[in-house]
């Protein structure tokens, strides 16, 4: 769709419509700068329309497409990215069975063959909740994730091994493995040339070494399902929000005269210590909203907990490959969506009657 464009003005931008005439509209400007479009950002596009869910675009100073989408856009986004997370939680026994079967295989290899080093990192995943890991941020950035570790990164001490690295934003990771089918796997991985940890041989016998695509890819097979490397984060950062909300609230943790100490603050803050992220991050865009909310609920009302976490906890031990605090956020989410779905039928009944009384 052709755009605005923006020209710099002394210390600041004017703007051309599509047939390069000047915009003088007050309410559109203002539109405009509320963008907060980056002054360095070159070849600027602005969306010509108020309510077009793509707002502006623009290269910024690496030379990377940058987007600014509508807020009621990313709303959106934001409530489809939490509903797959029941889905991700369904698949994820799948997902385990898969990689413990590769791993399994893996053992009798004498070099690590690609199933083998895409079972390892998923399994890594699964137990750091690190990020995959991205080429272009660590050439550039010196940044790493898990597919893009070098040896030195790793240190293998019998069984157990310990991760060391930089990663986003500059942030230390450090994480320690006790898994022995990984273990070995990381292993023969090191005894392979090159500074890449995770490389394996193909038919030919040519090194190569994986992507995050190559995780995602290995993930969609495995599930059946159109999930990535950043569920697990997302999974992981509401289970762990979940279980502590239920610490907080517990009779346990309740004085005689005070409430549930629940305090979104300090959850958000241990999760996102977890994850290596700030806890403004960690709320947009690693905890199910609900979970939040369940809290600030109990908070108000402690004589809702026990209803609520018998029926979260009576279906704990059905789920096989979900430890317990996870089949219990499975059946929240299961619960969270039957509610939604019967007050958007209530508010959908209501507004037939408001229609049928006016007529």
């Amino acid at each position: 769709m052709p755009g605005l464009t923006r020209a710099r003005h002394g210390s600041s931008f004017r703007y051309r419509d599509a047939k390069g005439q000047w915009v003088r509209d007050v309410d559109e400007i203002s539109r405009i700068r509320l963008l907060a479009i980056p002054p360095a950002y070159t070849d600027v596009w602005i969306c010509p329309l108020p309510n077009g869910h793509l707002q502006a675009t623009g290269i910024d100073a690496r030379g990377r497409k940058q987007y600014r989408y509508h807020a009621e856009w990313r709303l959106l986004k934001d409530e489809t990215k939490f509903e797959r997370l029941e889905l991700f939680g369904r698949a994820l026994p799948k997902i385990r069975a898969r990689v413990a079967r590769d791993l399994r295989e893996g053992a009798r290899e004498a070099l690590p063959g690609r199933a083998t080093v895409l079972a390892t990192l998923v399994r890594l995943l699964d137990v750091t909740f690190l990020r995959v890991g991205n080429e272009e941020y660590a050439s550039s950035n010196r940044s790493y994730g898990l597919t893009t570790l070098r040896t030195r990164h790793v240190d293998v001490r019998g069984a157990s091994l310990k991760l060391r690295f930089r990663g986003k934003s500059g942030v230390l990771h450090e994480a320690r493995v006790d898994d022995r089918k990984v273990t070995r796997v990381i292993r023969r991985c090191q005894q392979l040339p090159g500074q890449e940890l995770f490389q394996y041989q193909d038919s030919e016998g040519e090194l190569r070494t994986v992507s995050s695509t190559d995780v995602n890819d290995y993930l969609r097979e495995a599930a059946g399902e159109n999930f990535s490397a950043k569920d697990f984060r997302t999974w992981h950062g509401t289970v762990q929000a979940l279980e502590l909300t239920r610490l907080a609230c517990s009779s346990d943790s309740v004085g005689e005269s005070a409430g549930p100490r629940f305090s979104a603050k300090e959850i958000l803050t241990t999760v996102a210590k977890q994850l290596g992220n700030t806890p403004a991050v960690c709320k947009k865009a690693y905890i199910h909203p609900a979970v939040l909310a369940l809290g600030a609920k109990l908070a108000a009302d402690s004589g809702a907990m026990t209803e609520i976490w018998k029926e979260l906890t009576a279906a704990t031990a059905s789920v096989r490959r979900l430890h317990s605090a996870e089949a219990r956020l499975l059946t929240f989410l299961r619960r969270h969506r039957l509610d939604a779905r019967r007050a958007q039928k209530a508010v959908a009944a209501n507004s037939r009657r408001l229609r049928a009384a006016a007529k």
